[in-house]
């Protein structure tokens, strides 16, 4: 079977065959998982988000435009109903803007990042990943493990161009500050 574009599908979905929708949501389920995750921070969660919004995304498959991407689209809804959930249960989501005036030392955190091997790097950035509130780890994640640029991650959140931007400096910041933290403790555990 030929893979064809999603606009192809999309279009087949409005003409009333909901069978195509499927294909959307295989291509795309891993995709929304991910993202779910990030934002509500345990799989019953993120599958049920991603559950809603693909189900939202079928039900206003008739406004879809065409204007974004289709997986941007869909992120923006999974992103919307993840934040309406989180608001529901009232869960506590630490401040984006809080300061860190502690300065952070990058360079040795990065150096000490590029000796450990790379199943430890896995292990250790999902570790300081978590300790980052829901939206910075979204952010993170939206940018650089799925490589979205800085535009598609404003139609996703609905933030400014530059407040995206100021967030991901910020979310990096934390990252960076956490990582530190974890690998001193290592350190310390090691010697």
């Amino acid at each position: 079977m030929a893979i064809r574009r999603d606009s192809y599908y999309i279009a087949k979905i409005k003409e009333g065959d909901p069978g195509a929708y499927a294909v959307l949501v295989d291509k795309y389920k891993k995709m929304a998982f991910n993202v779910a995750l990030q934002l509500m921070g345990n799989r019953e969660d993120a599958e049920e988000v991603a559950q809603d919004a693909f189900l939202k995304a079928y039900q206003a498959i008739d406004t879809y435009k065409g204007d974004a991407k289709f997986s941007t689209w869909v992120y923006r809804i999974i992103y919307n109903t993840a934040i309406s959930r989180l608001r529901k249960k009232k869960l506590e989501v630490s401040s984006i803007d809080e300061d860190y005036s502690a300065s952070i030392n990058v360079k040795s955190t990065q150096s000490a990042l590029q000796e450990l091997q790379s199943e430890e790097r896995k292990k250790y950035l999902a570790k300081a990943l978590q300790q980052l509130s829901a939206q910075d780890r979204t952010l993170l994640s939206l940018f650089y493990l799925e490589e979205h640029s800085v535009e598609e991650v404003c139609t996703v959140t609905g933030l400014s161009q530059s407040n995206v931007k100021v967030k991901l400096h910020r979310a990096r910041k934390k990252l960076y500050s956490e990582l530190d933290m974890i690998l001193q403790g290592e350190l310390k555990t090691l010697l």
